[in-house]
């Protein structure tokens, strides 16, 4: 019996999910400005309300992980999807929200709507982890982990088009923030039709296939049961993988909060050009996240060396990704500082299946959930600190100073992922579960 191919039904909505995800956080900053004008917000001001975003998005991230190890994947993601559909029409009224309630303070209004966005929208790549823990057998998880963080990319890529298109059809970003949120709410319906926590559990998953995933995957020692929340920072890989993945999501969020305004405030670019301006450096990313996915999977099957496919593969992209953007203030072009955008985003881009397959390497999977929580967690903090660094030193210092920032923080990360050891799976104490199964 020839194996069906739900398994890629079930990334391909990952993919889809994890993209309404991005495009949805991403939009408020292509309406920055006229939100900046309406309520009369300082650079500090909008980049604190870029990044109120962040702190919800911490927490969401971190019990989203522990959530869908007791719940399951499915119901996680239905309450968080719908959550953040509604929140993301809510915005719209945001700062009426905050005049009406918080002493007539629209930023309040701003940091309540997008702390509750935040937090509804975090569990999204550690749950896409955890799906693909069950659903990818070994040989495919580094193509299975690039299709959903591809989604990243695309999101970033397509916010551009989608936001500034709703923005000029309706001439009112109110309504682009209620369309995107209706259109969330219909994705999230086709998600709960088609999606299950495992291949046991899907109509459509045949016996073949679901013998390929089981058979593909490396079996769990009777000692590898689900571990205690703070077995996560005695892992020394587990804490330097977190610290790489920061650098990670603070270039992401440096260039999804700020990339627009950026552009408008130096090179003057309005809305019918901003529209595929900003497209432009995220067009390599689509690329190169599929690209390491590939890279890191033959480097793993060719030598069968976890350090050379995750420690030196990240360490040496890290570093040429900070060379890129500590490049940025030297150039005074438009076009040679988007290329160096491009090419910095792409080789950031490319090492992002790594993070990922770290906590795959060296956690069981029935705690693969939270340790992906956590590792979000923990690199998240970079969603509140970009915004919001990125206006201080625009606001004070001027632009170039937050590239050479991102620059040195993209230096850190590729030392801490030379730390790594990726080999040294964690496993339960023998006399733990042992007690467990008694209980």
């Amino acid at each position: 019996m020839q194996a069906s191919s739900t398994r890629y039904t079930i990334f391909s909505l990952l993919f889809l999910i994890a993209l309404i995800n991005y495009v949805d956080r991403g939009a408020l900053s292509f309406a920055a400005n006229a939100i900046s004008q309406e309520f009369h917000f300082t650079k500090v001001q909008l980049g604190a309300v870029l990044g109120y975003f962040g702190f919800g998005y911490l927490f969401g991230s971190l019990c989203g992980g522990f959530l869908a190890d007791r719940l399951g994947t499915k119901k996680v993601w239905l309450m968080a999807g719908i959550l953040w559909s509604l929140l993301e029409i809510a915005t719209a009224w945001a700062g009426e929200v905050g005049m009406a309630l918080f002493g007539g303070s629209a930023i309040m209004g701003f940091a309540a709507l997008r702390i509750l966005f935040g937090f509804s929208e975090g569990p999204a790549y550690a749950l896409m982890n955890k799906t693909i823990a069950h659903w990818a057998p070994d040989n495919e998880r580094g193509f299975a982990l690039s299709i959903g963080l591809l989604s990243t990319q695309v999101g970033s890529l397509l916010t551009a088009p989608i936001a500034v298109g709703l923005l000029l059809l309706t001439d009112d970003w109110r309504m682009m923030f209620i369309l995107l949120g209706a259109f969330s709410l219909l994705a999230m319906l086709l998600f709960a039709r088609n999606f299950t926590d495992t291949p046991l559990l899907h109509p459509r998953a045949n016996a073949a296939e679901r013998q390929l995933i089981i058979n593909g995957q490396k079996p769990e020692s009777q000692h590898e049961g689900a571990l205690p929340w703070w077995r996560f920072f005695t892992s020394r890989t587990l804490v330097c993988n977190a610290l790489g993945y920061f650098s990670f999501l603070y270039i992401t969020f440096t260039l999804v909060t700020w990339l627009p305004k950026y552009l408008q405030d130096n090179f003057h670019y309005d809305l019918h050009s901003l529209w595929y301006v900003a497209m432009i450096p995220w067009s390599g990313a689509c690329f190169t996240v599929l690209l390491g996915g590939r890279i890191a999977d033959r480097l793993l099957a060719r030598f069968n060396n976890l350090r050379l496919a995750r420690n030196v593969f990240a360490a040496v992209t890290l570093c040429a990704t900070a060379c890129c953007f500590m490049a940025i203030p030297w150039v005074s072009s438009a076009a040679g500082i988007i290329a160096l955008m491009t090419l910095g985003n792409a080789l950031n881009a490319l090492v992002n299946n790594v993070y990922w397959s770290v906590v795959i390497d060296v956690t069981p999977k029935a705690s693969v959930g939270a340790y992906s929580g956590m590792t979000l967690a923990i690199a998240n903090l970079a969603s509140i600190i970009s915004p919001m660094l990125c206006g201080w030193l625009a606001e004070y210092y001027g632009y170039n100073a937050m590239f050479t920032v991102t620059a040195c923080i993209a230096f850190g990360s590729m030392l801490a992922m030379t730390l790594l050891q990726p080999e040294k799976r964690l496993q339960a104490d023998a006399p733990t579960v042992a007690a467990q199964q008694a209980m």
